[in-house]
């Protein structure tokens, strides 16, 4: 068991992860004070139910792929693991659980901590982990505001106009990608022939 951690939780689809994806996760290592940032691909969406992302093992391998980038990163298997939707509180409880010592902050976006009070046990996972939420360039909600559940504290971030889903779609329409995706997720995503056809459609909202 690694002790005294401050662990950033970084949960999603990740369908692809893309470098938007990186600089959050590295700007928020850097502002909080963060010593690793716990990738956590989920396995479904509860708010995406009738959505069919990439195959979980495809996109572990991507965002292990993307881990490599930095030594603050590593990923988590947890939630790809368990069966069912993958409700955030559910993996904050596990990672307590199995690491008692750590400090848990649960990254999360504008859009997400806004409706935060839909998720399961909201109260719980404000609990359980200091919420960071991301501002890019002052879109985020004001500070000491409460999503419900606690304050939160903003991280501001650069805005990055690259989203998953316009990765998928620029795929499928047979254009480049390149500086959008790490080449090593680059790489697999042409190996695979990923998002092609319309596969890959999961991008979640994480509850």
């Amino acid at each position: 068991m690694t002790r005294g951690l401050r662990v950033g939780v970084f949960g999603g689809t990740f369908d692809p992860p893309h470098v938007g994806h990186v600089m959050v996760a590295r700007q928020v290592a850097d502002r909080a004070g963060l010593d690793r940032v716990l990738w956590v691909p989920a396995r479904i969406s509860p708010h995406k139910l009738d959505t069919v992302p990439t195959p979980g093992p495809l996109r572990l391998e991507m965002v292990r792929a993307v881990s490599d980038l930095d030594p603050r990163f590593s990923t988590s298997t947890i939630e790809l693991d368990r069966p069912g939707p993958s409700y955030t509180v559910d993996t904050l409880r596990a990672l307590k659980e199995e690491n008692p010592l750590w400090t848990l902050f649960l990254i999360l976006g504008a859009d997400q901590v806004a409706v935060l009070d839909t998720w399961k046990d909201p109260g719980d996972i404000g609990r359980m982990a200091e919420l960071l939420v991301v501002d890019r360039e002052g879109e985020g909600p004001r500070p000491g505001r409460r999503s419900g559940t606690r304050e939160f504290r903003l991280v501001p971030v650069p805005r990055i106009d690259i989203s998953a889903s316009g990765i998928r779609r620029l795929v499928e329409e047979n254009q480049s990608i390149r500086h959008m995706v790490p080449n090593a997720v680059r790489a697999i995503i042409e190996r695979e022939q990923l998002y092609r056809g319309g596969l890959g459609v999961g991008q979640s909202v994480r509850p």
